[in-house]
């Protein structure tokens, strides 16, 4: 008998489901996260526009108004910046975030 070791490696993160989605964006603060990376600057205002245009009720935060966080660092780096932009997050009364672009 032989014994199989997958290349993959072990599982040492569980997943954690995701918050339910929101059913209306009318009246919701949406806020914007980036991590510098593929052409935010011109995708976000894309995507803010088409979001005001089908809600017109929308409040958006613009990506600038948050530390902007390239994905490379050390663990305690990376974890400081989650824990501020979290707290931004929160202040700024934000109901969803969109991240895009590689964040």
């Amino acid at each position: 008998m032989y014994e199989v070791l997958s290349p993959r490696g072990e599982s040492i993160v569980q997943a954690a489901s995701g918050a339910a989605g929101l059913s209306d964006l009318n009246g919701k603060t949406i806020c914007e996260m980036w991590n510098g990376g593929f052409r935010g600057e011109l995708s976000f205002p894309v995507i803010r526009a088409l979001l005001q245009k089908r809600y017109p009720d929308i409040k958006i935060v613009p990506y600038n108004e948050f530390p902007i966080q390239h994905i490379r660092g050390s663990t305690n780096e990376l974890q400081d910046w989650a824990d501020e932009a979290v707290a931004r997050a929160l202040q700024k009364g934000c109901d969803a975030v969109i991240s895009g672009n590689g964040f």
